[in-house]
């Protein structure tokens, strides 16, 4: 008698630790709900916006990133939107591009980062545009590269083109 009282009791004691730790588990759970839809979220958003880009602006950046690595700078200027020679002259932004070569180099790859799409009636950049950014390695370093385009006529246009890099120090 006293060996099934014993084994029930260690029975009962297996089952309350379970029941506590099941009541652990059940409060934690809430907690790892959140967590996996945060993460299932944002891999989505993510994905989202990597889709989300038309692929005539990825036509756009594609055809400027070609026209620096070939040191047509002019062009880019003759073909950027209007914001883009309202900020800077034709020798100022040929003189930026001609120091992001020599401090840089060309492009070696391109990695998307973010992309942030924007529909504005006023502001700097009013219309609808797209800012994207890239994880960039050059020649001679790596950067973060920013093209800011606007659409205007149907036709995506550079507004803004920026490199955050410590080679350009």
């Amino acid at each position: 008698m006293q060996v099934v009282n014993a084994k029930c009791k260690i029975k009962n004691e297996k089952l309350r630790t379970g029941s506590r730790l099941t009541s652990k588990v059940a409060r934690r759970l809430p907690f790892a709900f959140l967590i996996f839809n945060f993460a299932f979220f944002s891999a989505c958003a993510l994905k989202a916006s990597r889709g989300g880009i038309p692929s005539q602006a990825q036509e756009a950046i594609d055809k400027v990133s070609d026209d620096i690595n070939e040191g047509r700078y002019e062009k880019i200027y003759n073909e950027a939107a209007e914001e883009w020679r309202q900020a800077t002259t034709l020798e100022q932004s040929n003189a930026t591009f001609k120091t992001l070569k020599e401090k840089l180099g060309n492009v070696k790859s391109r990695s998307f980062h973010s992309a942030t799409e924007q529909n504005s009636t006023s502001g700097q950049l009013p219309g609808h545009s797209f800012i994207i950014d890239y994880k960039t390695t050059f020649d001679k370093g790596d950067g973060m590269e920013t093209f800011t385009l606007v659409e205007r006529d149907g036709h995506w246009l550079l507004a803004r083109y920026f490199v955050n890099s410590n080679a350009l120090k």
